[in-house]
């Protein structure tokens, strides 16, 4: 597992994380607030959406980031 993740680059990383922070998120909002009933199907559909927005949308801001630190080759 160590080698798995230190072969990830860094926007990959940051993607994952914010992105299981999000479905985190996701969950405890179902659990704890009423707007919609807490079902499997509702669960899967919430961790699918809201981690995986938060961790696309994390990568590509990681990934352009990264991309404009880099220096051009002259």
């Amino acid at each position: 597992m160590k080698q798995l993740w230190s072969g990830l680059s860094g926007p990959l990383k940051i993607g994952l994380i914010v992105g299981l922070i999000g479905a985190l998120l996701t969950v405890i909002g179902l659990i704890k607030g009423g707007f919609a009933p807490l079902t499997p199907w509702s669960l899967c559909f919430g961790v699918l959406i809201g981690g995986g927005v938060w961790g696309l949308v994390s990568w590509a801001i990681a990934t352009a980031a990264s991309d404009a630190s880099k220096q051009p080759d002259l």
